[in-house]
């Protein structure tokens, strides 16, 4: 049974911290793109970050960029979103996805490319909350 897990939401003040993981089950990460997205109330799903298990590239969105860090430990078949200097803008309900890599024929590693991925599988959300 394929599973994506996603946790380590709550609340947190502004400038805190929170890190999110997003655990995977029934298959590996292996040759795959993993992103974090987030949806906040009233609002499109933004890709937030994505990350590709073959190289490590990273894509991050500008309203996120140099706050937060995406990383995989292929070990535990598990990404982390640690997300630094909180907003109240950051108050969403955040996402983790995955996509084979092998179904695409093109794209820049790194780039928004791999967070506009049709994604395959999807975990429930978990909501995280920013105080100000």
């Amino acid at each position: 049974d394929v599973q994506l897990q996603a946790s380590g939401g709550g609340l947190a003040q502004a400038g805190g911290s929170l890190r999110l993981s997003c655990a995977a089950s029934g298959f590996t990460f292996d040759d795959y793109a993993i992103g974090w997205f987030r949806q906040a109330p009233g609002k499109e799903r933004e890709g937030v970050s994505c990350i590709t298990s073959t190289d490590d590239s990273t894509y991050y969105s500008d309203s996120v960029k140099g706050r937060f860090t995406i990383s995989i430990d292929n070990a535990k078949n598990t990404v982390y979103l640690q997300m630094n200097s909180l907003k109240p803008e950051d108050t969403a309900v955040y996402y983790c996805a995955a996509d084979a890599l092998d179904t695409h024929t093109w794209y820049e590693p790194g780039s928004e490319d791999v967070c506009k991925f049709d994604m395959t599988y999807w975990g429930k959300g978990t909501l995280v909350t920013v105080s100000s």
